[in-house]
């Protein structure tokens, strides 16, 4: 979201305490380097994180998966099959 749109949306005041030296650093740096201001970094990082950025990372992984598998003999027994080398076509 660029400054003219973040302006017309309704926004929060927020005073944030606590921030670590590394954070503040790699923010800074940020904004140098992409010459914005400290401010507008910030909130790029905030949306990001909030997953309410555009242009945010979108991580396409298997954490569906987490927690999910199911012991199943059938299938094992169905694959052991494929498991097994053919000695007699690696001669």
């Amino acid at each position: 979201m660029d400054n003219v749109g973040m302006k017309r949306a309704k926004t929060k005041q927020y005073t944030i305490r606590g921030v670590p030296i590394e954070v503040d650093r790699a923010l800074r740096k940020a904004a140098k380097s992409e010459s914005k201001s400290l401010n507008q970094v910030a909130l790029e990082a905030l949306l990001r994180a909030a997953g309410l950025s555009p242009d945010g990372v979108v991580f396409h992984d298997l954490d569906w998966l987490k927690g999910t598998w199911v012991e199943d003999p059938a299938f094992d027994e169905a694959i052991a099959d494929q498991r097994k080398i053919d000695e007699d076509m690696w001669r």
